[in-house]
């Protein structure tokens, strides 16, 4: 009886190894986390038109400022519509969301500025415990995916 006790049970510690291990390989990229949040379909839809899906599935690591849809429904529906329609502009705009490596959380808040991959650096302040990238208040951080990481923003940024 104690051998069969003891077989369960590696047999247990065996399954739960190989369920760790595949949850880990199978973590979602940017692009297919920013998907399966739901609150990001501007976004995803933005950066589908701007066609930036292969890069933002790409080995990265990428820090990705996301404004959410409530985000993106702050910018008159014109002038969305016009980013929409301008790849270039669009692509200029979604870049500058976005940091080259993985900053965490911990990580923003002793920075005051970080290069994008657009080439202007975002402006970061803390005021009061919260943070801020050009003015956007992050509003959830550190979402980790299998290419790096997402700070939800409240607000559009946009390069000089």
């Amino acid at each position: 009886m104690k051998f069969r006790s003891l077989l369960n049970v590696t047999v247990l510690s065996a399954a739960l190894v190989v369920s760790a291990a595949t949850y880990a390989s199978a973590r979602a990229d940017i692009v297919d986390t920013a998907v399966a949040a739901g609150s990001f379909n501007t976004l995803v839809t933005a950066v589908k038109a701007a066609d930036l899906v292969d890069t933002l599935k790409g080995t990265g690591p990428f820090t990705v400022f996301a404004p959410n849809d409530a985000a993106f429904a702050k910018v008159p529906a014109a002038d969305l519509e016009a980013l929409l329609k301008d790849k270039a502009a669009l692509a200029n705009v979604l870049t500058y969301h976005v940091v080259a490596g993985k900053v965490l959380a911990a990580d923003v808040v002793k920075l005051t500025s970080a290069t994008t991959v657009q080439g202007q650096d975002l402006k970061i302040a803390v005021k009061e415990a919260v943070v801020y990238v050009n003015g956007a208040k992050v509003i959830s951080t550190d979402i980790e995916t299998s290419n790096g990481v997402i700070h939800v923003i409240d607000a559009v940024v946009l390069p000089q």
